[in-house]
């Protein structure tokens, strides 16, 4: 029987198919016809057709949607290999929907994945999908749990059973900070940033504080190209970043490919995002801060297993964790990273580890002249102000405005 790869419809078009069928008889032919999943979509093997029936019942059924497709070498790609390790553990079952956009569509996948597939736990993993798609579809399907990417989640307001996760990568854009600051020859850096989310602002400010820490003169200029995945606006800021003397840029778009690339062919310097971009720029690429999904993804999986849910509070609502927790981590360090550099970034690095450097520590301005923290005060990871950051620090030339 073919896979699913090789037919014609995506999910999206068999649900729809679906409910526009009248009659059961007519649906039941179209289940009967739909080719099973392969690894492409869902990982780990169908139960074979001789297996006792409770087998299939023993498997729970998660189900990944990304924005984007897998390979972006970036947020999706990062994602899908956190996906790629929870199919690993013993009774989980995989699903997977690559570019569904931030549109009702994604109301489509999941409740495809809900009512054909018998999906128990969903991870749309888009910031997008959260509101208002993710919480109509929770309030109509109470037991199944939906494990958003972001820091959306509010006790109270929100289902009991969907959850919110994210890591403390602004830890890595630290310290790839450092690193930046130590290889850049005029001391002005570059990010190229989607939106200014708190998320986003979040690592532009670590990452500023990080080469700020071993150049106190350095600079970022931000460009914010308005959505996640705009390539033609990605290379133009990127090139316009390389016209103006900036020789080490970093991002946080969807998929840092093109950000990369074009520093590459520009000869300056690039430090990654989501996923290791390294063999994009082989001479350039200096170090990347990464999701590592990997961990997280299999601890949850192995709770799915063990029958623990959100609602049942064996599993927080909210989880977060930094590098420590291994919720992210560094590239491997290029050809172009010093030992000095090696040496300031791998320190700072241990120090964040053991909770001796705290990023956000007084006294701290905005790039307006504004104070944001006095001296002696500081944010720790957890404060949630940092969740709600609607500011840059000073020495970052932008503005939030556009």
């Amino acid at each position: 029987m073919p896979s699913r790869r090789s037919f014609r419809f995506s999910r999206r078009q068999i649900i729809r198919g679906l409910l526009a069928t009248t009659a059961f008889g007519a649906a039941t032919k179209l289940n009967a016809c739909t080719p099973a999943p392969t690894s492409s979509d869902a990982a780990g093997d169908a139960p074979a057709a001789d297996a006792p029936a409770d087998t299939a019942a023993e498997e729970v059924v998660v189900g990944f949607i990304y924005v984007g497709p897998k390979d972006d070498f970036g947020y999706n790609q990062a994602h899908a290999e956190g996906a790629a390790a929870m199919a690993g553990v013993p009774g989980i079952k995989i699903l997977e929907e690559a570019s569904v956009p931030e549109t009702a569509a994604v109301l489509e996948t999941m409740r495809s994945m809900i009512e054909i597939d018998g999906a128990k736990v969903l991870f749309p993993t888009s910031f997008g999908y959260f509101d208002p798609y993710i919480l109509e579809l929770a309030a109509e399907f109470p037991d199944v749990q939906f494990f958003h990417a972001g820091g959306m989640y509010q006790e109270g307001v929100h289902p009991k059973n969907v959850g919110s996760y994210f890591g403390y990568i602004d830890e890595a854009q630290y310290v790839a900070g450092v690193v930046a600051g130590h290889a850049s020859k005029t001391g002005n850096l570059g990010f190229v940033a989607a939106k200014p989310i708190p998320q986003v602002l979040r690592n532009i400010n670590s990452f500023t504080l990080g080469a700020k820490s071993v150049n106190p003169a350095a600079t970022t200029q931000v460009i914010f190209t308005g959505d996640w995945a705009l390539p033609v606006k990605e290379a133009e800021a990127t090139n316009s970043m390389a016209d103006q003397s900036i020789d080490v840029v970093t991002c946080h778009v969807d998929s840092p490919k093109v950000v990369m690339e074009t520093a590459e062919k520009r000869g300056i310097y690039s430090i990654g995002y989501h996923a290791d971009q390294s063999p994009l720029a082989p001479k350039g690429y200096l170090t990347g801060a990464e999701w590592d999904w990997v961990s997280i993804y299999t601890f949850l999986g192995e709770q799915f297993v063990a029958g623990k849910s959100l609602v049942t509070d064996d599993i927080d609502n909210i989880l977060r964790g930094g590098l420590a927790d291994k919720f992210c981590k560094l590239s491997a360090y290029g050809p172009a990273v010093s030992d000095e550099a090696k040496a300031d970034a791998d320190a700072a690095k241990e120090k964040i580890i053991k909770g001796e450097l705290v990023i956000y520590e007084g006294e701290l301005k905005d790039n307006t002249g504004k104070a944001i923290l006095p001296a002696g005060e500081k944010y720790e990871q957890q404060n949630i102000e940092l969740e709600k950051m609607n500011w840059l620090i000073e020495g970052v030339k932008g503005s939030i405005d556009g």
